[in-house]
Protein backbone atom coordinates (compact mmCIF):
# COMPACT_ATOMS: atom_id res chain seq x y z
CA UNK A 1 0.00 0.00 0.00
CA UNK A 2 1.11 3.73 -0.97
CA UNK A 3 1.14 6.69 1.15
CA UNK A 4 -0.50 9.14 -1.09
CA UNK A 5 0.91 12.74 0.04
CA UNK A 6 1.37 16.42 -0.18
CA UNK A 7 4.14 17.98 1.15
CA UNK A 8 3.83 21.78 2.07
CA UNK A 9 7.05 22.86 1.75
CA UNK A 10 9.22 26.22 2.29
CA UNK A 11 12.24 24.89 0.34
CA UNK A 12 14.87 25.22 1.93
CA UNK A 13 18.23 22.35 1.39
CA UNK A 14 16.48 20.11 3.54
CA UNK A 15 13.23 20.44 2.19
CA UNK A 16 15.08 19.65 -1.32
CA UNK A 17 15.89 16.55 0.57
CA UNK A 18 12.87 15.55 1.50
CA UNK A 19 10.78 15.92 -1.77
CA UNK A 20 13.61 13.93 -4.02
CA UNK A 21 12.76 11.43 -1.42
CA UNK A 22 9.60 11.11 -1.50
CA UNK A 23 9.69 11.35 -5.38
CA UNK A 24 12.01 8.20 -4.56
CA UNK A 25 10.29 6.27 -2.43
CA UNK A 26 7.73 3.97 -3.98
CA UNK A 27 6.17 3.88 -0.91
CA UNK A 28 5.06 7.22 -1.29
CA UNK A 29 2.73 8.45 -4.24
CA UNK A 30 3.20 12.54 -4.04
CA UNK A 31 -0.03 14.17 -5.39
CA UNK A 32 1.52 17.67 -5.34
CA UNK A 33 3.09 20.45 -3.20
CA UNK A 34 2.56 23.33 -2.18
CA UNK A 35 4.15 26.23 -0.92
CA UNK A 36 4.41 28.72 2.13
CA UNK A 37 7.34 31.09 3.65
CA UNK A 38 9.83 30.41 5.46
CA UNK A 39 13.28 29.77 4.58
CA UNK A 40 12.43 32.38 1.61
CA UNK A 41 9.73 34.10 0.29
CA UNK A 42 7.13 32.58 -0.84
CA UNK A 43 7.55 33.01 -4.68
CA UNK A 44 11.11 31.93 -4.34
CA UNK A 45 9.38 28.93 -2.07
CA UNK A 46 7.37 28.16 -5.52
CA UNK A 47 10.01 28.80 -8.11
CA UNK A 48 12.54 26.27 -6.11
CA UNK A 49 9.78 23.79 -5.45
CA UNK A 50 9.21 24.17 -9.66
CA UNK A 51 12.97 24.31 -10.45
CA UNK A 52 13.32 21.19 -8.67
CA UNK A 53 10.98 19.20 -10.83
CA UNK A 54 11.78 20.17 -13.51
CA UNK A 55 15.55 19.33 -12.75
CA UNK A 56 14.77 16.03 -12.05
CA UNK A 57 12.28 15.42 -14.54
CA UNK A 58 8.90 15.39 -12.16
CA UNK A 59 6.11 16.62 -13.69
CA UNK A 60 3.44 17.06 -10.18
CA UNK A 61 1.63 20.54 -9.85
CA UNK A 62 2.94 23.17 -7.68
CA UNK A 63 0.26 25.51 -5.72
CA UNK A 64 1.48 28.58 -4.15
CA UNK A 65 0.33 29.72 -1.01
CA UNK A 66 0.85 32.26 2.35
CA UNK A 67 3.12 34.79 2.13
CA UNK A 68 3.13 35.94 5.92
CA UNK A 69 2.34 34.74 8.74
CA UNK A 70 -1.34 34.64 10.41
CA UNK A 71 -1.01 37.41 12.82
CA UNK A 72 2.05 38.34 13.95
CA UNK A 73 4.64 40.27 11.23
CA UNK A 74 7.07 38.29 9.37
CA UNK A 75 10.32 37.19 10.71
CA UNK A 76 13.93 37.38 8.39
CA UNK A 77 14.42 34.40 6.43
CA UNK A 78 16.60 32.53 7.52
CA UNK A 79 19.43 33.11 4.86
CA UNK A 80 22.59 32.14 6.61
CA UNK A 81 21.27 28.59 7.01
CA UNK A 82 19.85 27.85 3.46
CA UNK A 83 21.19 30.78 1.60
CA UNK A 84 19.51 33.82 -0.38
CA UNK A 85 18.12 31.88 -3.11
CA UNK A 86 16.77 28.58 -0.53
CA UNK A 87 19.70 26.25 -2.35
CA UNK A 88 22.56 27.75 -1.30
CA UNK A 89 23.29 29.42 -4.05
CA UNK A 90 22.81 26.19 -6.50
CA UNK A 91 20.39 26.69 -9.08
CA UNK A 92 18.18 23.32 -10.76
CA UNK A 93 18.51 23.02 -14.08
CA UNK A 94 15.99 22.74 -16.25
CA UNK A 95 12.32 24.70 -17.65
CA UNK A 96 10.06 24.92 -14.68
CA UNK A 97 6.46 24.34 -15.18
CA UNK A 98 3.80 27.35 -14.32
CA UNK A 99 2.37 26.81 -10.81
CA UNK A 100 -1.15 25.28 -10.23
CA UNK A 101 -4.13 28.43 -10.56
CA UNK A 102 -5.27 27.32 -7.12
CA UNK A 103 -3.91 28.52 -4.05
CA UNK A 104 -2.49 26.38 -1.92
CA UNK A 105 -5.47 25.49 0.44
CA UNK A 106 -7.87 25.41 -2.27
CA UNK A 107 -5.72 22.55 -3.89
CA UNK A 108 -5.27 20.99 -0.57
CA UNK A 109 -9.25 21.10 0.38
CA UNK A 110 -9.82 19.67 -3.93
CA UNK A 111 -6.74 16.94 -3.42
CA UNK A 112 -8.43 15.92 0.28
CA UNK A 113 -11.73 15.45 -1.33
CA UNK A 114 -11.18 13.75 -4.22
CA UNK A 115 -9.28 10.93 -1.92
CA UNK A 116 -11.11 11.10 0.97
CA UNK A 117 -9.29 9.53 4.13
CA UNK A 118 -6.16 8.67 2.01
CA UNK A 119 -4.17 11.72 1.59
CA UNK A 120 -1.44 12.36 4.62
CA UNK A 121 -0.26 15.92 4.63
CA UNK A 122 3.11 16.57 5.72
CA UNK A 123 4.00 20.62 6.26
CA UNK A 124 7.94 21.24 6.86
CA UNK A 125 7.31 24.93 6.75
CA UNK A 126 5.41 27.23 8.85
CA UNK A 127 1.65 26.10 9.30
CA UNK A 128 0.34 28.48 7.64
CA UNK A 129 -1.40 26.84 4.86
CA UNK A 130 -3.03 24.31 7.08
CA UNK A 131 -4.29 26.96 9.20
CA UNK A 132 -6.07 28.74 6.08
CA UNK A 133 -7.18 25.26 4.85
CA UNK A 134 -8.64 25.00 8.43
CA UNK A 135 -10.40 28.17 8.52
CA UNK A 136 -11.93 28.14 5.03
CA UNK A 137 -13.78 23.98 4.83
CA UNK A 138 -13.16 22.64 8.42
CA UNK A 139 -14.99 20.24 7.73
CA UNK A 140 -11.85 18.32 5.48
CA UNK A 141 -10.15 17.77 8.23
CA UNK A 142 -12.42 14.71 9.07
CA UNK A 143 -11.09 13.69 5.78
CA UNK A 144 -7.65 13.38 6.04
CA UNK A 145 -6.04 10.50 6.53
CA UNK A 146 -2.97 11.99 8.52
CA UNK A 147 -0.86 15.37 9.17
CA UNK A 148 2.70 14.43 9.51
CA UNK A 149 4.28 18.32 10.76
CA UNK A 150 7.55 18.92 11.00
CA UNK A 151 8.15 21.27 14.17
CA UNK A 152 8.12 21.69 16.99
CA UNK A 153 10.63 20.82 20.47
CA UNK A 154 9.07 18.63 23.62
CA UNK A 155 11.88 17.33 25.66
CA UNK A 156 14.71 19.44 23.88
CA UNK A 157 15.53 23.31 23.02
CA UNK A 158 14.88 24.98 20.08
CA UNK A 159 16.56 26.42 17.29
CA UNK A 160 15.92 29.33 16.42
CA UNK A 161 15.30 30.86 20.33
CA UNK A 162 15.63 28.63 23.27
CA UNK A 163 12.48 27.82 23.43
CA UNK A 164 11.02 27.51 19.99
CA UNK A 165 11.95 25.62 17.07
CA UNK A 166 11.85 27.86 13.50
CA UNK A 167 8.86 26.38 12.15
CA UNK A 168 6.11 27.06 14.78
CA UNK A 169 8.07 30.61 15.51
CA UNK A 170 7.86 32.18 12.60
CA UNK A 171 3.72 31.39 12.10
CA UNK A 172 2.44 30.08 16.13
CA UNK A 173 -1.04 31.25 16.08
CA UNK A 174 -1.40 29.13 12.88
CA UNK A 175 0.50 25.90 15.04
CA UNK A 176 -1.69 26.18 17.44
CA UNK A 177 -4.42 26.44 15.14
CA UNK A 178 -3.16 23.27 13.63
CA UNK A 179 -2.26 21.39 16.78
CA UNK A 180 -6.07 22.16 18.16
CA UNK A 181 -7.48 20.75 14.96
CA UNK A 182 -9.89 17.20 15.06
CA UNK A 183 -7.60 15.40 12.87
CA UNK A 184 -4.89 12.76 13.61
CA UNK A 185 -1.60 14.08 13.65
CA UNK A 186 1.87 13.52 14.52
CA UNK A 187 4.69 15.86 15.51
CA UNK A 188 7.96 15.10 14.43
CA UNK A 189 10.30 17.91 16.14
CA UNK A 190 13.43 18.58 17.10
CA UNK A 191 13.68 15.84 19.72
CA UNK A 192 14.11 13.32 16.84
CA UNK A 193 15.42 15.04 13.73
CA UNK A 194 18.47 16.42 15.59
CA UNK A 195 19.41 12.38 16.34
CA UNK A 196 19.20 12.10 12.49
CA UNK A 197 22.37 13.27 10.76
CA UNK A 198 24.33 13.29 7.31
CA UNK A 199 27.63 13.78 6.43
CA UNK A 200 29.55 15.12 3.13
CA UNK A 201 30.52 11.85 2.47
CA UNK A 202 26.86 10.58 2.15
CA UNK A 203 26.13 13.02 -0.31
CA UNK A 204 29.17 12.34 -2.50
CA UNK A 205 27.68 8.81 -2.60
CA UNK A 206 24.56 9.75 -3.62
CA UNK A 207 25.85 12.15 -6.35
CA UNK A 208 27.58 9.38 -7.87
CA UNK A 209 24.30 6.98 -7.77
CA UNK A 210 21.91 9.80 -9.26
CA UNK A 211 24.27 12.38 -10.78
CA UNK A 212 21.04 14.83 -11.02
CA UNK A 213 18.68 14.58 -7.80
CA UNK A 214 22.16 13.62 -5.84
CA UNK A 215 24.40 15.90 -7.71
CA UNK A 216 22.34 18.60 -6.58
CA UNK A 217 21.88 18.11 -3.33
CA UNK A 218 25.48 17.05 -3.21
CA UNK A 219 26.33 20.93 -3.69
CA UNK A 220 23.38 22.59 -1.86
CA UNK A 221 24.30 20.84 0.98
CA UNK A 222 27.92 22.41 1.50
CA UNK A 223 26.17 25.56 2.64
CA UNK A 224 23.78 24.02 4.83
CA UNK A 225 26.70 21.94 6.21
CA UNK A 226 28.69 25.26 6.40
CA UNK A 227 26.23 26.74 9.15
CA UNK A 228 25.95 23.33 11.04
CA UNK A 229 29.58 23.61 11.57
CA UNK A 230 29.39 27.50 13.14
CA UNK A 231 26.68 26.68 14.63
CA UNK A 232 26.40 22.80 16.07
CA UNK A 233 29.79 22.23 15.61
CA UNK A 234 29.62 19.21 13.45
CA UNK A 235 30.44 18.95 9.59
CA UNK A 236 27.40 17.38 8.42
CA UNK A 237 23.50 18.72 8.69
CA UNK A 238 20.69 17.65 10.93
CA UNK A 239 17.91 15.80 8.52
CA UNK A 240 14.65 17.44 9.94
CA UNK A 241 12.69 17.48 6.92
CA UNK A 242 13.23 14.17 5.50
CA UNK A 243 12.60 12.64 8.60
CA UNK A 244 8.97 13.71 8.82
CA UNK A 245 8.69 12.45 5.44
CA UNK A 246 10.25 8.87 6.39
CA UNK A 247 7.89 8.64 9.17
CA UNK A 248 4.91 8.11 7.07
CA UNK A 249 6.49 4.94 5.67
CA UNK A 250 8.68 3.92 8.60
CA UNK A 251 6.92 4.54 11.78
CA UNK A 252 7.97 1.64 13.41
CA UNK A 253 11.67 3.62 13.39
CA UNK A 254 9.77 5.81 15.91
CA UNK A 255 8.80 6.30 19.28
CA UNK A 256 5.60 7.84 19.69
CA UNK A 257 3.86 9.21 22.83
CA UNK A 258 0.94 10.98 23.20
CA UNK A 259 1.14 14.55 24.45
CA UNK A 260 -1.71 17.35 24.27
CA UNK A 261 0.25 20.01 23.30
CA UNK A 262 -0.31 24.49 22.84
CA UNK A 263 1.97 26.39 20.94
CA UNK A 264 2.89 30.02 22.95
CA UNK A 265 1.46 32.50 20.82
CA UNK A 266 3.01 35.63 22.65
CA UNK A 267 6.00 36.95 24.84
CA UNK A 268 9.70 35.41 25.91
CA UNK A 269 8.66 31.71 24.85
CA UNK A 270 6.92 32.56 21.88
CA UNK A 271 6.98 29.46 19.31
CA UNK A 272 7.38 26.98 22.26
CA UNK A 273 5.22 23.76 22.16
CA UNK A 274 4.67 23.24 25.72
CA UNK A 275 1.70 20.72 27.54
CA UNK A 276 -2.49 22.18 26.35
CA UNK A 277 -4.29 22.35 29.43
CA UNK A 278 -7.75 22.51 28.39
CA UNK A 279 -8.43 18.88 27.43
CA UNK A 280 -7.79 19.08 23.82
CA UNK A 281 -6.90 15.54 22.32
CA UNK A 282 -3.14 14.57 22.41
CA UNK A 283 -0.84 14.88 19.07
CA UNK A 284 1.30 11.27 18.43
CA UNK A 285 4.80 13.13 19.49
CA UNK A 286 8.20 11.36 18.57
CA UNK A 287 10.14 11.61 21.23
CA UNK A 288 12.89 8.83 19.97
CA UNK A 289 14.07 7.25 16.74
CA UNK A 290 16.03 4.90 15.38
CA UNK A 291 18.67 7.29 13.89
CA UNK A 292 21.05 5.42 11.36
CA UNK A 293 17.79 3.35 10.53
CA UNK A 294 16.26 6.90 9.12
CA UNK A 295 19.77 8.24 7.48
CA UNK A 296 20.41 4.90 5.70
CA UNK A 297 16.29 4.57 4.47
CA UNK A 298 17.35 8.10 2.97
CA UNK A 299 20.28 6.82 1.31
CA UNK A 300 19.31 4.00 0.29
CA UNK A 301 16.16 5.19 -1.14
CA UNK A 302 17.26 8.12 -3.27
CA UNK A 303 20.39 6.04 -4.30
CA UNK A 304 18.67 3.38 -5.88
CA UNK A 305 15.01 4.87 -6.29
CA UNK A 306 14.06 6.13 -10.27
CA UNK A 307 15.49 9.88 -10.38
CA UNK A 308 18.23 10.71 -12.52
Amino acid sequence: MTVKMVIDTDPGIDDAMAILYALSDPAIDLLGLTTVFGNVPVAQATKNALGLLAHVGAELPVAQGAAQPSLQPPKPHPDFVHGADGFGEVSPQGVPAMPDPRDAADFLIDTIRAHPREVTLVPIGPLTNLAILLDRAPEVASLVREVIVMGGAVHTKGNITPHAEANIWQDPHAAERVLSAPWPLRLIGLDVTEQVRCIGEDFEILAAARPRAGGFLAQSVAFYMRFHVESAGFHGCYMHDPTAVISAVAPERFGFEPRALTAICEGEKIGATILAADGRAPVQAALSADAEAIRRRFLDVIATGPLP
